[in-house]
């Protein structure tokens, strides 16, 4: 194992460049997919790099209901780092575990409570509620996706504006965000070296559904004009872990980028950009982590296999 079983909780920095300049120079969409697909893969081989680290402290802590052959002298030489990394993963992985259980468990609990406050309301792609407060949100799930929308909100708005408003939503819906901002989330959990990855794409998930509204209405200027007025009369949704014409952040980064040129749509940034070379070397990043992940797995299955009586 050696050091390489550590270089998958430290690899996520490689991806900080990339966080800060997809959002800026990458159309939306594409950010979104290739933060979020990084992420997800540097998250899942940290993990298993310290579930690697808690088999080797628990072999070591007294009682454990593990073979006695794995905490024999030969097998601690041959497995480094087991005195202190080792243990101290054990509660680091239980508080991953914890956070990440706790983080789903919410978010299922925010989605059912959402779905009860429109019981008794008709079953239409659209909801409106009857609410002095003005806020909006995407609402995933249940019998059907749903846009939620109060009068009050409404009544701010122009009617092409409200057109934006429908289309921003729908565009959130459609694009399945709210699984991507919890993909990201419990990535962060598991390594917090990822958080910047995770604010990175709650940024572009709006940029993503700014974009199609624009694209579905017709007028960049228009969609502009609803996130600012939305931005100005509301103070986000109630329900915080769900997607929003007007969630707490950078709307006016938002606004300018509406009012500027519409993004290109790439696959893939160009190699010999900035953006580019950032994306590349998260892309190294993660396949060392990945190797690194593997290996360890794989050297710690034969020495443990070698140490366990048949």
């Amino acid at each position: 194992m050696g050091v390489f079983v550590f270089l998958p909780l430290v690899l996520p920095l490689t991806a900080w460049p990339v966080a800060r300049l997809a959002e800026q120079h990458l159309h939306p969409r594409t950010a979104t997919r290739l933060l979020t697909g990084l992420a997800a893969a540097m998250a899942v081989c940290s993990s298993v790099c310290l579930g690697l680290l808690m088999v080797v402290g628990t072999a070591q802590l007294p009682g454990n209901p593990l073979p006695d052959g794995w905490s024999d002298p030969e097998v601690r030489e041959a497995v480094p780092y087991d005195e202190v990394a080792g243990r101290a993963a054990v509660p680091a992985l239980l508080a991953v575990v914890a956070a990440c259980a706790g983080t789903v468990w919410r978010h299922r609990r925010v989605r059912r409570r959402a779905h009860r406050a429109l019981a008794g309301l008709p079953g239409t792609e659209v909801a409106v509620l009857p609410d002095a407060e003005p806020y909006a949100y995407a609402l995933p799930g249940g019998r059907r996706d749903r846009v939620v929308v109060t009068t009050a909100l409404l009544s701010c708005l122009e009617p092409a504006e409200r057109r934006a408003l429908f289309a921003h939503e729908r565009a959130h819906l459609t694009g399945r965000h709210h699984r991507l901002l919890l993909a990201v989330r419990l990535a962060a959990h598991a390594n917090p070296f990822l958080h910047p990855l995770r604010t990175a794409v709650s940024y572009t998930t709006e940029r993503w559904a700014d974009e199609e509204a624009a694209e579905a209405v017709g007028s960049r200027l228009t969609v502009a004009r609803a996130i600012g007025k939305a931005a100005l009369v509301s103070r986000g949704t109630p329900v915080p872990t769900l997607a929003g014409l007007a969630l707490p952040g950078p709307v006016p980064r938002r606004v300018a980028a509406l009012l500027a040129p519409a993004p290109a749509a790439r696959a893939w940034p160009p190699v010999f950009t900035a953006v580019g070379m950032a994306a590349w070397t998260a892309a190294a990043g993660t396949a060392v982590s990945a190797m690194s992940s593997a290996n360890s797995a794989l050297t710690l299955a034969f020495v443990l296999h070698a140490a366990t009586p048949l």
